[in-house]
């Protein structure tokens, strides 16, 4: 007689790597490789079924302390690496991982095309708004007048917003955290995952050598509750250490504007719900920034679209349904002529 055992429950240690950790002693990508690893376990991924894709920068060293399948590619190629295994098995978990100057400077193109396109893979995205491979030169995140080894005199680049890309580049998956807060960033990953077709996750990641505390403004526990707005679909958009602030609509003006429940005839009537699928909405979250703002952190955006690996198998399909080909009659038809 046969019989059927349920496989054990993979905990987060089954998807670490027996390789030595090497990041700086603080860095952030320690705790989203924590995260990463416990939200695995959490849903129930299969290693043997789970790929992790890297470019180059400190957050490339990701793939050799998962114990899945990895690449470690070249410079800002990840996605079309990535793509490519998506492609080859569509069975396949696929994740990114890349930093700012990875995705948005040298990869910036394959990073547009992979969320065009709409390939079916999760991509982390870890902003720490500098090179740190690399020491310290500005990214295409850093902010205006940010003092680097290539910026002696301060940035005077305007800086990309990540998210706010990623809604440019027809993104149907948008959602933003931090490094420190493990839950949340366990929940937008179960929630990218779930999500068929690219689903992009800015983490906001401290590098303790060369930015430190570039977000503290906004990330110190102090000040979290006042500058951070944990966005749930179809709730209310509140937030404040007394829950007493809000977003709304500013009369008379396309904008948002942050209001004070119980000041000058305010409600919580008044104050927006948040929904998902609406991409105006999102554009409007993730231009956000402290102090006039809040930071809008949680899935911002979310509307499924097909993905391009399905239209990809079924475009195959559609074709093998026609039958074989012959090649000797294809390469004889149409304008052929004889070479004598």
């Amino acid at each position: 007689m046969n019989v059927q055992v349920e496989p054990a429950k993979l905990k987060a240690k089954d998807f670490a790597s027996d390789q030595e950790v090497r990041w700086c002693p603080g860095c952030g990508d320690y705790a989203i490789l924590k995260a990463v690893q416990v939200a695995l376990a959490e849903m129930g991924a299969e290693p043997d079924n789970t790929v992790f894709v890297s470019g180059i920068g400190c957050a490339a060293r990701f793939p050799y302390y998962m114990a899945t399948y990895g690449f470690h590619t070249i410079h800002g190629r990840a996605p079309a690496v990535a793509t490519g295994v998506k492609l080859a098995n569509p069975d396949l978990d696929v994740w990114v991982v890349s930093g700012d100057g990875d995705a948005l400077s040298i990869g910036g193109n394959h990073l547009l095309h992979v969320l065009r396109r709409n390939v079916d893979v999760q991509f982390l995205l870890f902003n720490n708004e500098i090179y740190g491979l690399t020491k310290g030169q500005y990214s295409p995140t850093s902010k205006v007048g940010q003092k680097s080894p290539s910026t002696p005199q301060g940035s005077i680049d305007a800086p990309v917003d990540a998210c706010t890309f990623a809604l440019g580049c027809n993104a149907r998956f948008v959602a933003r955290g931090i490094d420190i807060q493990a839950k949340n960033l366990g929940h937008i990953f179960k929630r990218a995952r779930d999500h068929k077709g690219a689903s992009f996750v800015e983490i906001i990641q401290n590098c303790i050598v060369f930015n430190d505390n570039a977000f503290a403004h906004f990330t110190e526990k102090s000040a979290a509750e006042d500058t951070q707005i944990h966005v749930v679909h179809g709730e209310r958009l509140i937030f404040g250490a007394e829950g007493n602030k809000g977003l709304r609509i500013k009369p008379g003006a396309f904008e948002l504007e942050v209001v004070t429940i119980g000041e000058g005839g305010v409600t919580e009537q008044d104050i927006l719900f948040h929904d998902e699928t609406n991409r105006v909405l999102a554009g409007l979250l993730v231009s956000m920034k402290p102090p006039e703002m809040p930071v809008a952190l949680g899935v911002i955006y979310c509307d499924p679209a097909p993905s391009y690996e399905a239209a990809v198998r079924e475009q195959v399909e559609a074709a093998k349904s026609k039958g074989l080909g012959d090649l000797d009659v294809l390469l004889r038809s149409g304008n052929t002529w004889t070479v004598t």
